[in-house]
């Protein structure tokens, strides 16, 4: 399985930061945050890991290189337009080649198994796994047995598909967590979906081929810690974390 870490993010709420480092580079637990990522997606026997690059893009791949030098880590540059977390894979297909591949967030952290995560997406024979999670959002995936149905935002009413009937008593209510295992299967669908250098939402995409392929999800294990790093307030709660860890 190769891995796709998703680093390209500018990080404007990280300010002053990110005025002069990328996000991928914000200190949790004494060391840059992609580094616990990459030491979970090794951990977990991810062969390849791919990452796409943009903000300060120079500063990742010399980390990545002095910190990893035997570590097949490769860079998907998107230094002239950023495309968002589909259009940043999609990219990225060049460089991943046909194995199915585990794609995570730089900002995120988190105890999540990836090894285990792996696992149920096996089991499930999903065509995509997605960690989700219970916590207050705006926007919902839309569960039924465990199978992706939909999409909505409850400030909004906004549903996807458009006239949903996004009932509470009718499907399942997850946050996404920013983890997420895709089977090669889909890259030709993933490879149609919008031209070259085109941004767009892997959610869009996802939504959109939820009613003919097995989008499925796994709930972040209960006792499992996670953190969206990309906020201020979530960043100082990691960092408590993860220095009382080190």
């Amino acid at each position: 399985m190769k891995g796709f870490i998703l680093a390209a993010g500018i990080g404007s709420r990280l300010k002053p930061w990110t005025d002069a480092h990328p996000k991928a580079l914000v200190p949790v637990g004494g060391r840059p945050i992609i580094s616990h990522v990459v030491d979970k997606m090794l951990a977990a026997g991810v062969d390849t890991i791919v990452v796409n690059v943009h903000h300060f893009a120079s500063q990742i791949t010399e980390y990545l290189r002095m910190a990893y030098p035997d570590a097949d880590i490769r860079f998907s540059d998107e230094s002239q337009l950023l495309l968002n977390h589909g259009g940043g894979l999609r990219k990225a297909l060049r460089l991943i080649g046909h194995d199915d591949v585990l794609i995570h967030n730089a900002d995120i952290i988190s105890t999540l198994d990836l090894s285990a995560f792996i696992a149920e997406f096996e089991a499930q024979k999903a065509d995509a796994l997605l960690l989700t999670q219970h916590r207050n959002t705006q926007r919902y995936l839309l569960f039924d047995h465990d199978r992706l149905q939909g999409w909505t935002n409850v400030a909004t009413g906004e549903t996807r598909p458009d006239a949903m009937d996004a009932q509470p008593e009718r499907y399942d209510f997850q946050a996404f967590a920013g983890v997420h295992i895709m089977r090669s299967s889909m890259f030709r669908a993933l490879m149609d979906y919008a031209p070259d250098n085109v941004p767009f939402s892997i959610i869009d995409f996802y939504i959109d081929r939820c009613r003919t392929a097995q989008i499925r999800r796994m709930d972040l294990p209960q006792g499992a810690v996670w953190f969206d790093v990309g906020k201020p307030d979530t960043l100082d709660k990691a960092r408590q974390f993860f220095d009382h860890q080190s």
